[in-house]
């Protein structure tokens, strides 16, 4: 009986010394892989997030600080990146400006009243990747959240700025680590 279970041992530990052996070769076989989809070489250490500049004809003060920020956060918290500052030579940069900021009609009720408004915001990115110069890109982004037209813009601006810099933050960096 004991050379039953000494077998039976045995081959457990063989099987639970294959199952580890595949996942450190599963592990190191992904290189720069992440669980949020970041695909980012392995020799980069640090990305740099300039500060984006307001360059659109109306100016929302909190923009910019706002963008910056997100787009720093995101970095940070979905990769091993060390975000830098806007002066360093990271090993991936991002850098670009704010190119529009507008609210315009975007529905009209059946009485031909404006119903519903749009806030729009486009942002211009460049991407510079010093490890794998093939991924740079120059690209443009917009978003835009509609709102009733019946509400005071001042009254919705923030909820809907806070929405739109997040999604215009998952798209650069979607476009910059993710590939998809």
């Amino acid at each position: 009986m004991k050379t039953a279970t000494t077998s039976k041992s045995a081959r457990l530990g063989w099987l639970w010394s294959l199952v580890v052996a595949v996942c450190f070769a599963t592990v190191g076989c992904v290189g720069g892989y992440s669980f949020t989809g970041a695909s980012i070489p392995p020799e980069a250490k640090t990305i740099t997030v300039g500060t984006f500049p307001n360059y659109a004809s109306t100016v929302n003060p909190q923009l910019s600080q706002k963008l910056s920020d997100g787009l720093r956060n995101m970095f940070a918290s979905q990769t091993s990146l060390t975000v830098s500052g806007a002066d360093d030579e990271g090993d991936l940069s991002v850098t670009g400006e704010i190119t529009a900021y507008e609210t315009r009609a975007s529905a009209l009720s059946s009485s031909d009243q404006v119903s519903m408004n749009r806030l729009s915001v486009t942002i211009k990115v460049k991407f510079v990747n010093r490890i794998d110069p093939k991924a740079d890109f120059n690209q443009a982004f917009t978003r835009y959240k509609d709102y009733n037209a019946q509400l005071d813009f001042s009254a919705v601006e923030n909820s809907l700025v806070e929405q739109i810099v997040e999604e215009l933050c998952e798209d650069v960096f979607n476009k910059s680590v993710v590939n998809w």
